[in-house]
């Protein structure tokens, strides 16, 4: 985030490229680089999750697969035991899927306003309506983590700049769209299932932040509503 110019004035915001998830702390064993024999506390949702037989023991294969899922998505240590953390990505991940093309289901999203981009922090996705037309999503954001939440409630863009660099953490922030006190949407080189999250922002592929770039503009109301795991 940075030093946000607006009309001559500056603003400072806190956000951050650093989702989803930020969930109950669990450590794999203390083991060395190589792949742990060890099985986790959820190995058959894992092996299933992976395409693994579902025995619950851990295998070489097992291993591999689950070392390449957290290396996949920055899960450290990246050893091959599957903790709480990289579980809960799993889990996370299908949470989303089972949404579908309603994401608005529930109707927690008030979609009287016209055009509203929202955000759900529960299941970490957003999606922009019209109405009761979803013009584009749900797709997977990265949010923020415990400290750096990402603020809830009725917002609106108030400034887009496509090639923001935040001046507190000198990062690139491709395609931002500010929508409250220094929290946008932005593109993140990062997986959007990395933990622990941001530092505030609505982290986005590159491909759906330029996608939100060309579907809203300034005005265009933002709702974020209920509580990123691990927060």
């Amino acid at each position: 985030m940075g030093d946000i110019r607006r009309r001559g004035a500056v603003a400072l915001g806190i956000t951050s490229l650093v989702a989803p998830l930020a969930l109950a702390a669990g450590t794999a064993p203390a083991h060395a680089a190589s792949c742990t024999t060890k099985a986790g506390p959820h190995q058959k949702k894992v092996e299933k999750f992976l395409g693994r037989p579902a025995d619950g023991k851990q295998s070489g294969a097992d291993c591999k697969a689950i070392r390449a899922f957290q290396t996949k998505h920055g899960i450290t240590p990246a050893i091959g035991y599957a903790g709480p953390v990289t579980w809960g990505v799993m889990d996370l991940m299908q949470k989303q899927k089972a949404v579908g093309k309603n994401p608005n289901k529930a109707g927690r999203c008030p979609v009287n306003k016209g055009r509203i981009a929202c955000v759900n922090l529960t299941l970490q996705i957003s999606w922009i309506q019209d109405g009761k037309k979803l013009k584009y999503g749900p797709v997977p954001v990265r949010t923020g983590r415990d400290g750096y939440e990402t603020r809830t409630g009725s917002k609106k863009i108030y400034w887009r700049t496509i090639d923001h660099v935040s001046t507190i953490y000198d990062v690139p922030m491709p395609y931002s769209q500010f929508f409250d006190g220094g929290q946008a949407f932005h593109s993140a080189a990062v997986s959007m299932w990395n933990p622990p999250g941001s530092r505030g922002c609505v982290n986005m592929t590159k491909a759906d932040a330029k996608k939100y770039w060309s579907l809203l503009k300034n005005g265009d109301d933002v709702y974020v509503y209920g509580r990123k795991p691990g927060t």
